[in-house]
């Protein structure tokens, strides 16, 4: 089978909208760097209050990479 993930576009969105990790949905900055470099996986609710926070679907800003 072949190996998931969880990529997201976090980061790139956030930083496009000039918005620092630290005032994101009132979560600590190392969370917010730890879920831009897919170290950690954002629990559902705090995936919609940050899709919601940038404007954003959900599955516009995490989406599913397949591996090999």
């Amino acid at each position: 089978m072949a190996e998931r993930r969880l990529g997201n576009r976090l980061k790139e969105t956030r930083v496009r909208l000039a918005l620092t990790q630290a005032k994101l949905v009132g979560v600590s900055r190392k969370t917010v760097n730890t879920i831009e470099n897919s170290v950690f996986i954002a629990s559902t609710i705090l995936a919609l209050a940050l899709s919601r926070a940038l404007n954003m679907r959900v599955e516009d800003l995490f989406f599913l990479v397949e591996g090999q």
